[in-house]
């Protein structure tokens, strides 16, 4: 499983990229609104610390609209994803930006039937929003599951890209299923490193250690 970080905060993006998992990096305009930043200045500095696929989202939602920004940001480094929401007027553009070369990643996908229309525009990776769904009383690890078994059916190469996940067994549950790829937030992220036995096993080693008064050399 490839590890994203949803995030467009650079201090977070450099420490998560420092250690040495993270394959990649999710954007939204809501997360770039929240850094008060330029947009383009954002991004450049994004890619310069991580050397993978970077989602950015368009605006537009009208297809000439969407295909423009598409193009523009595609225009921006090789490593840019271009996000596009999954409407009538958005798998449109996917279809053409598929045809001209330009990555995707279809968001807010919210169903099975969803994700099928987003494999057969030429999508490159689609992203279920598991958390929202769970939000609305309805388990989001079973359209997890339906995407896989579906693109599986078919061999589709739309990556499967679990999104929304907010805490560490929406990861865990994911991987089992068999999603391509998970974008977590920073703070999940730092939650999958503890465990409370390591902590107290850490502990009882290092006293060990002090009260043995050893030496490493």
């Amino acid at each position: 499983m490839k590890f994203f970080i949803d995030s467009a905060n650079i201090d977070e993006i450099r420490e998560a990229a420092s250690l040495g998992i993270l394959d990649g990096v999710t954007t939204n305009p809501s997360l770039v609104a929240k850094e008060g930043k330029n947009f383009r200045a954002l991004l450049d500095e994004i890619l310069a610390i991580v050397d993978g696929p970077v989602s950015a989202e368009v605006v537009a939602t009208d297809h000439e609209g969407i295909v423009t920004e598409a193009r523009e940001l595609a225009a921006i480094h090789r490593n840019i994803v271009v996000k596009v929401p999954l409407i009538r007027e958005g798998l449109k553009a996917v279809r053409q930006l598929s045809d001209e070369g330009i990555n995707t990643n279809v968001t807010l996908c919210f169903s099975p039937t969803q994700a099928l229309l987003a494999a057969k525009a030429g999508a490159t990776y689609i992203s279920p929003f598991i958390g929202r769904i769970d939000d609305v009383g309805t388990d989001g690890m079973d359209l997890i599951q339906q995407i896989v078994t579906i693109y599986q059916n078919y061999g589709y190469k739309t990556e499967v890209l679990a999104a929304s996940i907010r805490h560490p067994m929406h990861v865990l549950q994911a991987a089992m299923i068999g999603a391509d790829v998970a974008t977590i937030p920073f703070k999940i992220i730092d939650q999958m490193f503890k465990h409370p036995l390591t902590d107290i096993g850490l502990q009882r080693f290092l006293d060990d250690w002090k009260k043995n008064e050893a030496k490493l050399v």
